[in-house]
């Protein structure tokens, strides 16, 4: 990528690429909600972990985040500002705002909204392994290699070079430093 093309950090993200984020958000949490339903025969069980999974993502990445994450954000405090997933104007709109000071406690705790964030990506790939050896089916090993590849995808395309490359807060993201993407302010 041109190096003059990474400086360049965004007021307002593409279109374009809030809609990939989302898009990809929503396809890992649907394709593993469906992989466990999948996976462990079709059951009521398996019907509601399968429910139970795609609740606790989706509430964690569009209720908790615009409510715990965003208002502490550098783009819910810009004027006519849109992040990467576009909650930051949900967060303008409902939230109360909050100390860009604070943006780094989302890293901090066993239940810190970074936790729940990996948990609800990686809670599918960890459910579909023991179905691979007890119950395995062709069906089942493409969904979790599906899951694989989007986990990869998101770390090595969305957030290296769509996502955090481009984003005004990656020098107060936790995120973003871990990645070697943003260093902290000082």
């Amino acid at each position: 990528m041109d190096k003059q093309l990474e400086k360049i950090l965004y007021n307002k993200y593409p279109l374009s690429s809030i809609v990939l984020y989302n898009f990809t958000t929503i396809a890992h949490y649907a394709i593993g909600a469906f992989g466990f339903y999948l996976a462990y025969g079709f059951s009521g069980i398996a019907a509601v972990i399968g429910l139970l999974y795609f609740v606790f993502a989706m509430a964690q990445m569009y209720i908790l985040m615009p409510f715990l994450v965003c208002p502490n954000c550098v783009y819910t405090h810009l004027e006519n500002a849109i992040c990467i997933s576009g909650l930051n104007i949900l967060a303008q709109r409902k939230a109360r705002k909050g100390d860009l000071k604070n943006f780094s406690h989302r890293a901090k705790g066993l239940f810190c909204h970074n936790n729940l964030y990996m948990a609800s990506l990686i809670l599918p790939i960890l459910g579909l392994v023991p179905a691979l050896f007890y119950n395995f089916s062709f069906i089942t090993l493409f969904i979790f290699a599906s899951l694989v590849m989007l986990i990869i995808f998101r770390i090595f395309v969305i957030f290296s070079k769509i996502a955090c490359i481009h984003c005004k807060a990656k020098h107060l993201c936790p995120n973003a430093q871990s990645m070697g993407l943003g260093t902290p302010l000082k």
